[in-house]
């Protein structure tokens, strides 16, 4: 794998919603295969709108984006799911399937990439008691507190390694030490290959992982008018 290969590339990217104002303005950066990003800004500032892009659940109203090097703003709706499936997604409201367990849940990527059901059982079962949810194997998403609902969506966000992924406040409804332990399963990820971008609005968060870079949106656009990325502030040691 390329160190410098960039795995997104955003070239004068913006997004309006109907005929209101841009909601993302003149965004040009790329970020490499590999690394791993925070995105940060104030409410408002676009980032699950830029996420949206990102894992192409929106298309920009102008601008260029490649993703694996690919233009996915012409790309053929038909080759959109295809792609989607090297994106892990974990987001803000969880999206699991209701009538699915958590087991059955975190499995769902796996089966979609065509895995045999006797080779489910062993990843599945690991990732459950990653995130501390071993006793809840079987639960579904309705008797889950929404930490508990947090920590499978997370679940079933890495548990097919893909080759990006992105997280819009992956630890806005957890405690401090899972708080640790889901910034560690990213870092272990990211340490096997996957790019990771991470929002948050977790001062905190931002120095659990020193090599990260930081995106920082204000009002739709970037803080740094460059594009350039910036590493987080060093907090305190503890």
């Amino acid at each position: 794998m390329s160190a410098t290969r960039s795995i997104v590339q955003f070239e004068n990217v913006g997004l309006r919603y109907g005929t209101g104002a841009e909601t993302l303005s003149d965004l040009t950066f790329a970020l490499r295969e590999g690394g791993f990003y925070f995105l940060t800004g104030p409410s408002g500032a676009g980032k699950t709108s830029l996420l949206k892009l990102l894992y192409m659940a929106q298309r920009p109203s102008r601008g260029l984006i490649r993703l694996f090097s690919e233009d996915i703003v012409t790309m053929p709706r038909d080759r959109l799911p295809g792609f989607r499936r090297r994106i892990g997604v974990v987001f803000q409201d969880f999206r699991l399937v209701r009538h699915l367990s958590a087991f059955d849940n975190i499995a769902l990527p796996l089966r979609v990439a065509g895995v045999e059901e006797g080779d489910l059982a062993t990843p599945v079962t690991e990732m459950l008691s990653w995130v501390g949810l071993g006793h809840r194997a079987s639960a579904r998403p309705a008797t889950l507190s929404g930490g508990e609902q947090q920590r499978v969506a997370i679940a079933r966000a890495v548990i097919a390694r893909p080759e990006l992924l992105i997280a819009d406040e992956p630890t806005g409804n957890v405690d401090p030490d899972m708080a640790k332990r889901l910034i560690h399963l990213f870092d272990a990820l990211n340490k096997l290959g996957t790019t990771v971008v991470v929002a948050t609005h977790d001062v905190h968060l931002l120095t659990r992982i020193p090599r990260a870079e930081m995106l920082r949106l204000d009002r739709g656009q970037l803080a740094d008018p460059t594009g350039a990325l910036r590493h987080p502030p060093k907090g305190p040691e503890e």
